[in-house]
């Protein structure tokens, strides 16, 4: 039977219910929240049960729904960036303040619907030449580097490799990795950030699985930030045909194709300029508590 294909926790979770007809799957745990008035899906993958149920490691899944920002309303941007910085500051709770942190941008910058990594680096304040030659001025900063991974077709060294050499070097206390996700519904393309404390496995968006980015690897907490840039061709012909009312259609008659098919708008550009922009200002704001949005804007700029 052909699978619907996503990365993100919240729709593995639907996708498993409704196969499962249940109110809720055995160690799963989910609630609903606001922050900054966007919707806030918490999905816990309590044990072993529930992690082979959704197909997810056991941890915490995020999910914010930024559909307001695509439609460009009003203050949709600070509250974005606000609200994806509270809630990977829940994440990184046990990180001590003035601990160094390495944020990792994956993906192709030359390939737009995998540039979110590469474009959320871009937007990272980096503190930690500062910190160490600067004290004087800017003592009173977390220590941040930023890497760029790129890709193993484009350096000849897999990411996961480069972003362990480099943390063994930086030594931080906490990884951030940002990536392109794929997922189940064209209405969740770059309108989804997917926060979790599981690590992440550059490439999975599209298929290409690679070197795993986790604590088991690198030897310290690694958080996952992630966008769904593209949605899978048989998965979306899938939900198309069933929205027609062809509900009779057995889903092995797709098998094999679209396969190797990825879909994605065609506003592509910008809504992965929008996103790695909120990403990366999400990320300086929870790094740097301290500072404001315009304080963010004024250093970057």
């Amino acid at each position: 039977m052909l699978k619907r294909r996503t990365d993100l926790a919240v729709e593995a979770r639907e996708l498993t219910r409704q196969g499962a007809g249940a109110t809720e799957l055995e160690g799963v745990r989910a609630r609903e929240e606001t922050r900054e008035g966007y919707p806030v899906t918490r999905v816990e993958v309590l044990n072993e049960t529930g992690a082979k149920a959704l197909g997810k490691p056991v941890g915490t899944y995020i999910t914010l729904d930024l559909a307001a920002l695509a439609r460009r309303e009003e203050d949709a941007f600070p509250r974005a960036a606000r609200a994806l910085a509270a809630e990977l500051g829940l994440l990184c709770k046990d990180v001590p303040p003035s601990a160094p942190v390495l944020v990792v941008g994956l993906g192709n910058r030359a390939i737009t619907p995998d540039a979110i990594g590469p474009g959320a680096a871009d937007h990272t304040l980096v503190t930690r030449h500062l910190v160490e030659r600067a004290p004087e001025h800017f003592g009173s900063f977390r220590p941040v580097a930023a890497l760029a991974a790129g890709v193993l077709g484009t350096t000849g060294v897999e990411s996961g490799e480069l972003a362990g050499a480099v943390a063994e070097k930086v030594r931080p206390a906490c990884v951030i990795a940002v990536d392109a996700l794929a997922s189940r519904s064209l209405h969740r393309v770059c309108t989804t950030v997917q926060l979790s404390d599981t690590g992440i496995v550059p490439g999975s968006g599209v298929g290409n699985h690679r070197y795993a980015l986790d604590r088991e690897t690198l030897g310290v907490p690694v958080i996952a930030v992630g966008v769904p840039t593209v949605v899978d061709g048989a998965t979306l012909a899938l939900d198309i045909l069933e929205e027609a009312g062809r509900t009779d259609l057995d889903p092995a008659a797709l098998r094999g194709i679209g396969g190797d098919l990825m879909v994605t708008p065609r506003d592509i550009d910008q809504r992965v300029k929008d996103m790695a922009k909120v990403i990366g200002y999400g990320i300086d704001l929870a790094l740097h508590p301290g500072l404001t949005l315009e304080d963010v804007e004024l250093f970057l700029s």
